[in-house]
């Protein structure tokens, strides 16, 4: 009887179920998506701060409606003053050839401030097919 040659797919067997939920509950905790970030929005209650981390021109060019544009090398203890303490911020940059994000939420991390990354960025943004501002 021949033997059946595993796929690529199944060459290495899947994690155990707890350790999957485990890794997206994880994952989920240092993301967000656009969709989820619009939704926000469109519920006039947003429970986050949304910067925009790319530098001023490319803000203004076009940017997510209700973000702030603060690039990661103007977070510092004092810029982030003033906000609450405990205010989460979700930053996002140009996509996901963009370290900006990373680098956003590695600064705001490093001042002991609450962080996600919206993933994908303007690209995700533009995918989704969601309007976009312009100006200041």
């Amino acid at each position: 009887m021949p033997v059946a040659i595993p796929s690529h797919v199944t060459e290495i067997p899947a994690a155990a179920p707890p350790l999957v939920a485990e890794h997206y509950a994880r994952r989920l905790a240092f993301e967000t998506d656009c969709w989820d970030v619009h939704h926000a929005f469109q519920s006039g209650q947003p429970d986050f701060v949304l910067l925009d981390v790319r530098g001023p021109q490319l803000y203004q060019a076009a940017h997510v409606p209700g973000a702030i544009n603060l690039p990661h090398g103007k977070m510092t203890e004092r810029k982030m003053a003033e906000w609450p303490s405990d205010t989460l911020f979700v930053v996002y940059c140009a996509g996901p050839h963009c370290n900006g994000t990373d680098r956003a939420a590695l600064r705001l991390a490093r001042l002991g401030r609450q962080v996600k990354v919206m993933i994908g960025g303007m690209t995700g943004w533009a995918d989704e097919g969601f309007e976009v501002a312009a100006g200041r």
